[in-house]
């Protein structure tokens, strides 16, 4: 796996084939076929590596004291491994069905960041959607990127993430929820903490107040 992910930096894809990777490791051919099934098993492997120990270092990083901030710092991170490592990226971008493991948990890393903005009622719309346009915004802005000269990259993600961020916040009165969808989020985002309330009582409330933080996007 050391050697594919060094002849996938080096070249991408397709300088790490089984022959290359099997030269660079010191070993036979028919060990990647029987550990790996395949090239393609053998990459995957890799990219799900290299992804996973990413997200594992993101989770445990100590979060900033703004959530806002912290989330700005997310997403520059996320463009900035992407295109630190473009066949990792293309490799976990494929359409391929379900998302990996580390994936799962890198979107959850991003679903917990969310969560913390939304506390603060600075949140326009509901966690769900917030999170589902900040990965859409992220996983495109890197594939995007990444087919054009470096030289003509400059702006371009901090105007896509900008763009995101004022549909989905209010960075302007953070001690006050921004109208109904901003207290409903907020409201909603400590539901867990409410004691008074039974678990199905807090199932139903949360439910009717997802329902008003995502009025707003009709």
């Amino acid at each position: 796996m050391a050697a594919a992910a060094g002849l996938l930096a080096a070249g991408g894809a397709d300088a790490a084939t089984t022959r290359a990777v099997a030269d660079a490791a010191g070993v036979q051919a028919p060990t990647i076929y029987r550990l790996f099934g395949d090239k393609q098993g053998l990459l995957e492997a890799v990219a799900e590596q290299t992804l996973a120990d990413y997200v594992d270092s993101k989770a445990r990083r100590l979060p900033e004291a703004d959530p806002v901030t912290d989330l700005r710092a997310g997403c520059d991170a996320h463009v900035a491994f992407g295109l630190a490592n473009p066949a990792i990226s293309a490799l976990i971008n494929a359409p391929q069905g379900r998302a990996s493991r580390a994936a799962q948990a890198g979107v959850s890393v991003l679903r917990e960041r969310v969560r913390r903005v939304a506390q603060t009622g600075r949140l326009r719309v509901s966690e769900e959607r917030a999170v589902d346009l900040l990965h859409a915004m992220g996983t495109g802005t890197v594939l995007a990127l990444l087919q054009k000269p470096a030289g003509e990259r400059d702006g371009l993600a901090e105007t896509a993430r900008e763009a995101v961020f004022a549909a989905i916040l209010d960075e302007q009165s953070p001690a006050v929820p921004s109208g109904m969808a901003g207290m409903a989020s907020a409201l909603r985002a400590g539901l867990d903490d409410l004691a008074v309330l039974t678990p199905g009582e807090r199932h139903l409330l949360s439910e009717l107040l997802h329902r008003i933080a995502n009025a707003s996007d009709r």
